[in-house]
């Protein structure tokens, strides 16, 4: 007989397993809150800092702000180069709902190429949502108007204002300031190797060429910041720190710009180069180079169409030919060899020698050189070859010294090498050396080829920057200045005066060496037989020159040259240096003007206008007047 279960004992059994798993469960409860606890410790308290640097990550944000670009004036105080408001319509994705439509209907107001609307597309697909887009750059009055009297019906449309360079003398001073254009790949590559990439994050420009260029890190300027608080979408919420930029440095610079219009315009449609120095420390007035282009057009960025009109242009306005233009320095370069010979005694003040019109090697049957005079000048010594530009006297010198003694000599008055001016776009141009012709010919240097380089011809080129710098070293009687286009930069009425430390000198030179080069350059003038004494007839001072007509190809041994007759491009070039007044130099000219002739005939007529202009036209009175004005000042 089976017994029954009591109920109670039932009921005894069942709370006592609730009891114990009651316990068990509060046990793992209470366990898991110490866990709970213990993680919300290490997150409160002991990983506090770590958390609250990732949230202020998340919330606050540092926006750059761009600083100004300091602006560039001439000696006198006028402005050459500013920055000018621009307004620009843009649109902000997230608030236009149907975009294409809202573009159509703008296009009604204002006038919106297809160019514009290609560029808007491609800037919205690599840009937020809440950013704006720009659509129209460089906006007129009228237009902004337009649009201004019609914005309520586009939301998520506006009108912003920005500061553009802008070069308001055009074309005159473009290979001297250059300009600045939009930040490329390569302008940021080369910013980050120089460690400054991050003071570019807000800038949309930077310089190219020129002033501009050379002088970038100083225009730039210092960026701002400022801390805003964005929302989990990136949105500024309110700004919570300010720290303006740094405006860059003002520029002042040695050029005057009347000066510059005034060659600018003698110059005209011709080919070539202007330079124009202040002797006393080869401050740069004047720096023509023609033809030239708007700038302005690459500020805003140029179309493919006017870029490669520019490229394919014959006349090559995009070369600056003051210093990237090499040409023969021909005749102009006999008053330095002059010295060069005097002092390493290949002649005397006192040689004379016949000349027939003709030059020949010793010894050689080969092709005589010729004088530019057929039947030559007669018994001449050192200073009359320089006055009447006497070819053979200076084949023999060359042959005399050897290439050796010649390209050592003539790299001490800067050719063959920089000139040290305050712009990148310069070329060395070409001393020619054996070790030169070796490495570019693969040929040894022969006697017959120092021949030509006696009258800077052969293998020798120079850029007008480097004859003039020349010229600066003998007026100086072997001081030796780099050519520099900054006066002074000025920060918040902080003025800091360009550093520019002078070359090694050549020294040891006697005076009278000096006296004698010079002097020759006064006859080429004012001489009876000078070559360009027809341009400086009748003038109020005494000026000092050399002319130079450098050939652009070679002539047979029985032709005749005749300019009529050939291509213009073929045509000679005429080059000129010289300085006024003789007693005490104010001013260098040296040019060069391609396929336009005979240098005394072409370009000593335009260095008198120059002359003119600065010495007797009112010019040194103004100059004198502006000095005294600072000095008040």
């Amino acid at each position: 007989m089976k017994h029954k279960r009591s109920p109670i004992r039932d009921h005894q059994a069942e709370s006592s397993l609730f009891f114990r798993r009651a316990v068990v469960a509060f046990g793992g409860i209470l366990v898991l809150v110490g866990v709970l606890l213990l993680n919300l410790y290490n997150i409160q308290v002991e990983d506090h800092d770590d958390y609250i640097t990732r949230s202020n990550d998340n919330r606050i944000k540092v926006v750059p702000v761009a600083p100004n670009r300091g602006l560039v004036y001439d000696r006198n105080g006028k402005l050459l180069a500013e920055n000018r408001p621009v307004y620009a319509l843009e649109i902000t994705p997230e608030q236009v709902k149907d975009i294409p439509g809202t573009i159509a209907s703008l296009q009604e107001l204002l006038p919106i190429s297809e160019n514009e609307i290609r560029a808007f597309e491609r800037d919205k697909k690599r840009t937020r949502r809440f950013n704006a887009v720009t659509l129209k750059n460089q906006m007129t009055e009228e237009e902004v108007a337009i649009f201004s009297a019609n914005q309520h019906k586009f939301p998520g449309v506006e009108i912003k204002g920005y500061l553009k360079r802008y070069y308001p003398y055009g074309d005159a001073l473009t290979h001297v300031l250059g300009y600045v254009a939009k930040i490329n790949d390569k302008d940021i590559n080369r910013l980050d190797r120089e460690g400054v990439l991050n003071n570019y994050k807000a800038t949309r420009d930077i310089g190219k060429l020129g002033i501009e260029r050379f002088y970038e890190s100083e225009l730039h300027g210092t960026a701002g910041y400022q801390e805003v608080e964005v929302n989990s979408r990136g949105r500024i919420i309110r700004t919570l720190k300010y720290v303006p930029p740094e405006p860059g440095k003002d520029l002042v610079l040695n050029l005057d710009v009347d000066l510059q219009l005034y060659i600018r315009s003698i110059l005209g449609d011709r080919r070539g180069a202007v330079v124009v120095l202040d002797p006393k420390d080869s401050s740069v007035l004047a720096m023509v180079s023609t033809p030239s282009y708007d700038p302005n057009l690459f500020v805003h960025g140029i179309s493919g169409k006017n870029y490669r009109k520019l490229l394919n242009d014959k006349n090559r306005p995009l070369v600056n030919r003051a210093t990237l233009g090499i040409y023969p320095p021909a005749s102009t370069v006999k008053p330095f060899i002059a010295v060069a010979a005097l002092e390493e005694k290949a002649i005397t003040l006192n040689t004379t020698r016949n000349d027939p019109g003709y030059w020949r090697l010793p010894n050689s049957t080969s092709r005589p050189f010729r004088d530019w005079l057929a039947w030559g000048h007669g018994r001449v010594n050192i200073v009359q070859s320089i006055e009447e530009s006497v070819d053979t006297f200076f084949y023999q010198i060359a042959y005399d010294l050897g290439i050796d003694k010649l390209s050592t000599w003539m790299s001490r008055f800067g050719f063959g090498d920089y000139t040290g001016i305050d712009i990148h776009e310069e070329s060395k141009a070409n001393m020619p050396t054996r070790e030169w012709k070796m490495a570019r010919h693969r040929q040894p240097w022969y006697k017959g080829d120092t021949i030509p380089v006696g009258i800077g011809q052969g293998y020798w080129t120079a850029t007008p920057m480097q004859i003039a710098k020349a010229t600066s070293v003998l007026v100086n009687r072997g001081e030796v200045n780099p050519p520099h286009l900054l006066q002074r930069m000025e920060n918040e009425g902080v003025m800091e005066v360009a550093p520019f430390s002078p070359y090694p000198p050549i020294e040891n030179v006697d005076e009278k060496y000096w006296d004698a080069a010079l002097e020759g350059m006064r006859l080429v003038n004012h001489g009876k037989k000078g070559t360009a004494r027809r341009a400086f007839a009748n003038a109020e001072y005494v000026t000092g020159g050399k002319s130079g007509t450098a050939q652009v190809f070679g002539l047979g041994e029985d032709e005749e040259y005749n300019a009529d007759e050939i291509a213009e491009h073929l045509r000679d070039h005429a080059l000129y240096t010289g300085f006024a007044p003789f007693d005490d130099p104010e001013v260098i000219v040296s040019m060069v003007l391609e396929n336009a002739g005979g240098g005394s005939s072409n370009g000593a007529p335009i260095a008198r206008r120059i002359f003119d202009h600065m010495l007797v036209d009112g010019y040194k009175d103004k100059k004198n007047a502006d000095k005294k004005e600072e000095q008040v000042q």
